[in-house]
């Protein structure tokens, strides 16, 4: 966790009833003396770098690591392996690390990280206060102007960001009033609340409102001489100065070592390689009671390997922590080499809604099953036709949950109506359905035709990287065949499972369901309603809602138009109960009509953590968005036992 705990705010922010909401607690000054991190003690020596107590903020953020659950104060020292597939997946670093203006702790709450504090005043003002010293990975002060180059020199010019500001910084078409009130405290205001602000500063791939402007500079037509940017900018290969500058301030790609960076690590290598080094900031913000500067690890190296030879490789004890490109189907196998390899293998809860979701697309470009998924009864016989605990026992061996596509026994919102709406294995009463619905014609192997007289077959896609999605479909090829439907798979490569998709061509998927499986009121529920082109169930109404009507169409499902009703109430209110209803009413009436049909909540995740590192959780939850994966439980505590 995060050092802070409010109470009163689970996940997402509600104000007071004086009307304002302070994001920070009193810290207690840190014990004894700050100690020189010894693999920095030289360059200090030296006089490359600074001592560490003026290296850090006057305020830092300080971590009672003795007092959190399973941790203990560390020793400073060691390098961190890990394998990943490809080398853009440096950028998983900026997720691991979870360096965040506002971040998630382990409880889910949002809590100060980079910032020392932020007043928020019915979710329209937020007022950051940075923290007084605080320094980017290069020693340069951070500091308002990070904030005003990014508002004015950025998202300001039209070459840098044609398209205006963010989506997470628009309310109603309309962006915020952003005021410089001193050299740490900077303000956005908008006409109606705005309560996507705080998490999308949170997220795994966070909302970036600051650049390092001194850095950067240096790069911007108003700063630097045209004939000087041109020929940069041709050196790299860049047709002008803008595509030159975007191409270098992406802080959340970690692909550019000259970047400076708020991160605990920075990455080394440059261009493309099978490995790549990452080290220690000197001047993070964080330090633990005992006066050391965190992160206690010194190095991490990513090495890429195949994504198919990531298990093998994680077996012969490769990789000190290891949960990307790992899945429940690895599990045996690595426990397998626990001993000789030394390490240990930890289940962590997939924090999805659903591991396995499958999705009928009702935008389909065939109108005989655009007709029969539009038709609760034909989504709820699908769903009942399926035996989830057989699933759940031949693949998860009993440690999932078979559920809807609901939320998590972990969330608030829970209710477990929601989790089992539709999900009995009744082939009678799915057969019943099916027959009112007049599809009572079948071919001579028993197969139920379509209006078009041809037997029904769906062809579900897939993307053919998760064992456990074919797996579960063989079961539930089985299952539906007692209700005289055939089921055949259909894999293909991630691009093109998409592009068919999005135009129509796939009539059903499989996926994983909502990522957000443990959402608190104040989480907006836009999963639960058609929000955007990544939904698998209705690509075309997500799309028509994201892009404001120019591509799309508007949904014409009474029910999904109820659910875009809802999220449109929830985004105007502040009011928690309020809120707390608007939430319930969604996730009930989207379970009810089925639109995903989830099968296996809560599957374990494989952690693979070596015998000498410490402070990893034994059991903790696994999530991309809120989560960021290993990053809420921090990285920066792990380190390595002698």
């Amino acid at each position: 966790m995060m050092l802070f705990r409010l109470p009163m705010i689970s996940g997402a922010l509600r104000a007071l009833s004086a009307g304002a909401l302070l994001l920070c607690v009193a810290l207690p000054a840190a014990a004894g003396e700050m100690q020189e991190t010894p693999s920095l003690a030289l360059e200090v020596t030296a006089g490359k770098l600074p001592p560490v107590a003026e290296r850090i903020p006057g305020d830092p953020l300080i971590t009672d690591v003795d007092a959190l659950k399973g941790r203990h104060t560390g020793k400073p020292g060691g390098t961190l392996r890990m394998l990943m597939a490809r080398s853009r997946d440096t950028r998983q670093m900026n997720v691991y690390g979870y360096a965040r203006l506002v971040g998630y702790d382990e409880h889910l709450n949002l809590v100060p990280d980079i910032l020392k504090s932020v007043d928020v005043d019915g979710e329209r003002v937020f007022t950051l206060h940075l923290r007084a010293g605080h320094r980017w990975s290069d020693g340069a002060p951070f500091t308002a102007e990070d904030f005003r180059w990014y508002w004015e020199d950025y998202v300001g010019n039209k070459d840098l960001s044609p398209y205006g500001p963010p989506r997470d910084l628009m309310v109603d078409g309309e962006g915020p009033t952003f005021e410089v009130l001193d050299d740490l405290t900077v303000r956005y205001s908008w006409k109606k609340p705005n309560p996507f602000f705080l998490p999308a500063l949170a997220g795994p791939a966070p909302l970036y409102i600051y650049q390092p402007a001194h850095y950067l500079r240096h790069f911007h037509a108003a700063y630097t001489d045209p004939s000087q940017l041109a020929a940069m900018a041709s050196a790299a290969g860049k047709r002008n100065w803008a595509q030159l500058y975007n191409s270098i301030d992406k802080a959340e790609y970690q692909d550019n070592p000259d970047l400076p960076t708020l991160q605990p690590w920075i990455l080394r290598t440059r261009g493309t390689s099978d490995r790549f080094l990452f080290t220690r900031n000197p001047y993070f913000h964080r330090i633990d009671t005992a006066g050391h500067q965190l992160p206690y690890i010194d190095k991490v190296v990513f090495t890429v390997s195949g994504p198919s030879l990531i298990a093998a490789r994680t077996a012969t004890g490769e990789a000190d922590l290891q949960g990307r490109y790992l899945s429940f189907g690895d599990y045996t196998f690595l426990k397998q080499k626990e001993k000789s390899s030394g390490y240990d293998v930890r289940l962590w809860r997939d924090g999805r809604s659903a591991e396995l979701a499958l999705l009928p697309n009702l935008n389909t470009a065939y109108p005989e099953w655009e007709e029969l998924f539009r038709d609760v009864r034909f989504r709820r016989a699908l769903s009942m036709g399926i035996d989830r605990e057989e699933i759940n026992q031949v693949i998860y061996f009993g440690l999932g949950i078979p559920s809807a596509d609901a939320v998590l026994p972990e969330s608030p919102l829970f209710d477990e109506k929601d989790q089992q709406a539709w999900t009995q294995f009744d082939p009678d009463a799915a057969n019943a359905l099916l027959d009112e619905m007049g599809l009572t014609k079948r071919d001579g192997d028993g197969i139920r035709l379509l209006s078009t007289g041809e037997p029904m077959q769906i062809v579900v896609d897939t993307a053919g990287e998760a064992q456990d999605q074919t797996d579960a479909l063989e079961l539930i090829a089985h299952d539906w065949l007692q209700l005289g439907i055939k089921l055949f798979i259909k894999p293909s490569q991630r691009e093109i499972f998409n592009g068919r998709i999005e135009s129509g061509e796939a009539i059903m998927s499989i996926w994983s369901g909502h990522e957000n499986g443990v959402p608190s009121v104040g989480n907006p529920p836009w999963e639960f309603a058609p929000t955007t082109a990544d939904q698998y169930q209705w690509p075309q109404w997500g799309q028509y809602f994201a892009t404001r009507g120019v591509a799309g169409f508007p949904p014409d499902l009474p029910e999904a138009q109820k659910l875009l009703d809802l999220y449109q109430q929830w985004i105007g209110t502040a009011d928690h109960d309020q809120r707390r209803q608007l939430w319930s009413q969604m996730i009930s009436l989207y379970t009810d009509q089925v639109f995903t049909i989830g099968l296996i909540s809560g599957a374990p995740q494989p952690i693979v953590v070596s015998r000498k590192l410490r402070n990893v959780p034994e059991e903790a939850l696994w999530n991309w968005d809120p989560g960021a994966h290993f990053g809420i439980h921090r990285l920066d505590l792990v380190w390595f036992a002698q």
